[in-house]
């Protein structure tokens, strides 16, 4: 912040439970404003080890349930937002895709979001209907009704924020749509120093990464890579894991959870990176390009932002296997520079992620103060 004014800044997450693009965002806000503490529904430190060790955490009593995951309080996460004390401060930073623009501030604090996506479960069908496979059947006309109440709750809550940063273009226009609100973009961080290219990458295999969860379509992956016979690597666990292991044929291989160091390498030597799904914005891509490899990605949502066709990789234009294919055997008549890759996906490096919310924050809380004297 600028010597001539020292807001009282706090940050608060939706939950903290395992590490993700959205943890990732609290990590560099904790980075930018190490005194700021940070509230959240739940916190688990084993799962949050790249966060380190924090001291100064707030939890709500949902923290005090034993044995209970995110998912299964979702419906309680509302309430526990909205008991936070948070009247001492002058900024609340939020990072959010569900639950945390709905802290509740006094007048004169500035709520700055940093949206990931609107409550996804609320507001896309898909999303929500995937959700409601899980349950049985019979309790299938409670949970539609409680999701009305989680929307009506969800689009109040948004319009507590008083100043919105979305991370894609894909995303600001969702908040639009959903919040009816206006929002700046600045793309999510990446360590593009986990990452490099090789001089020699073996390109014998292609590679795809991700939470192995039915919107992401690995299924439809693995189903083309069966048909075209071409080796496919697939990191990432979820519940689709054992799905897909009899699933794959010959030439595919599911590699589970990997090391850092063991995914750097895979991206380094692939021949390009398979991205199917819908993603608000999408860090997989933007690792592979750190890499200097090229994107094979299906042409909506955050990827429009991040991927430029013959650049840094080529789009499909349906979530088909004959579109993934066809999108394939394009990309093999292709050529792509890996430098030339790395310098697009350093556009996005975690210390330009900082940069901009640092001049947003500052920015924001001045003008904020100049419109209430």
């Amino acid at each position: 912040m600028t010597e001539s004014s020292h807001p009282k800044i706090a940050i608060v997450a939706d939950w903290l439970t395992n590490y993700g693009g959205a943890e990732s965002v609290v990590s560099a806000f904790h980075d930018l404003f190490p005194e700021a503490p940070i509230y959240t529904t739940l916190y688990k430190p084993k799962a949050m080890r790249e966060l380190g060790n924090l001291k100064n955490i707030h939890t709500s009593w949902l923290q005090k349930i034993p044995f209970m995951k995110h998912q299964w309080l979702l419906a309680q996460m509302p309430l526990a937002v909205e008991q936070f004390d948070l009247d001492e401060f002058d900024v609340v930073l939020s990072s959010c895709h569900s639950v945390a623009k709905g802290v509740i501030t006094k007048p004169e604090t500035l709520h700055l979001c940093y949206c990931h996506t609107p409550m996804r479960y609320a507001w896309e069908s898909w999303d929500f209907e995937s959700r409601l496979k899980k349950f049985p059947r019979i309790l299938h006309p409670l949970i539609r009704h409680q999701i009305k109440t989680i929307r009506e709750w969800d689009y109040c809550a948004a319009q507590r924020v008083d100043e919105y940063l979305a991370n894609s273009t894909y995303t600001q226009n969702q908040i639009r749509k959903y919040y009816k609100r206006f929002s700046e973009v600045i793309y999510p961080p990446i360590n593009t120093k986990a990452f490099k290219p090789i001089a020699n990458p073996k390109r014998d295999y292609y590679l795809a990464v991700g939470r192995l969860v039915p919107y992401k379509k690995f299924d439809m992956i693995v189903e083309t890579f069966n048909a075209l016979k071409k080796p496919l690597k697939i990191v990432g666990i979820g519940p689709d894991y054992k799905k897909l292991r009899a699933m794959a044929g010959p030439t595919v291989e599911l590699l589970g959870e990997v090391r850092s160091e063991q995914l750097a390498d895979l991206y380094a030597n692939c021949n390009a990176v398979v991205f199917p799904q819908i993603e608000d914005a999408g860090i997989v891509p933007l690792e592979s390009m750190a890499s200097g490899r090229p994107v094979i990605a299906f042409e909506q949502g955050g990827s429009l932002d991040n991927v430029k066709e013959g650049v840094t990789g080529t789009f499909f234009k349906e979530q088909t296997i004959k579109d993934l294919t066809e999108a394939i055997q394009k990309f093999e008549k292709m050529t792509f520079d890996p430098i030339t890759i790395r310098k697009h996906a350093e556009q996005f490096d975690t210390e330009k992620f900082k940069a901009k919310i640092l001049e947003a924050v500052n920015d924001k809380w001045n003008n904020f103060k100049s419109s209430n004297l």
